[in-house]
């Protein structure tokens, strides 16, 4: 673990952390026309945060994956706005896999969670509405320091009791 890891452990009695179960499919407003559809998406609406940050993966070569990372603070909204694309999440003792593959369907991914972006289809446009601007110290890169850190957040909530 890094120092700046060190720095941001909870104190003794924190709350848990988030699970995969905390991960959402969210049904987004389908407005139909002759001339075509609209998907409206608003932050503290439809997202349940206020949005920071938009940003979109596309090109994504096949066999490539995106993502392979966490966030401790940020909150994501991802949404398959063209193609599709599965979404692994990970909470450090169990895994879910999303498929996305419709514009008016989006994943809500909370913070702590593990999330890789995988099987894309040709021509797919991943769109991911974020919680905060970039910060690289928000970001867990290296699995195993993430599933260490949950621990520790497991064991400050959970004290083993003392014995003799």
């Amino acid at each position: 673990m890094t120092t700046a890891q060190l720095t941001r452990l909870p104190l003794a009695g924190a709350a848990p952390t988030t699970t995969i179960d905390d991960c959402r499919m969210v049904d987004l407003p389908k407005l139909a026309d002759a001339r075509g559809n609209l998907t409206v998406v608003e932050g503290e609406i439809h997202v349940p945060f206020p949005v920071a940050r938009v940003y979109w993966l596309y090109d994504v070569p096949g066999g490539e994956s995106r993502g392979g990372h966490a966030h401790r603070d940020l909150q994501q909204f991802i949404i398959s706005a063209s193609g599709s694309f599965e979404v692994v999440v990970d909470d450090g003792r169990r895994r879910k896999t999303f498929f996305l593959s419709r514009s008016y369907y989006g994943l809500y991914v909370p913070t702590m969670i593990w999330r890789e972006l995988v099987n894309f289809s040709s021509g797919s446009v991943c769109l991911v509405l974020a919680s905060a601007r970039f910060a690289e110290d928000d970001y867990f890169r290296d699995y195993h320091e993430f599933c260490a850190y949950r621990e520790s957040l497991r064991a400050a909530c959970n004290p083993r009791p003392y014995r003799d």
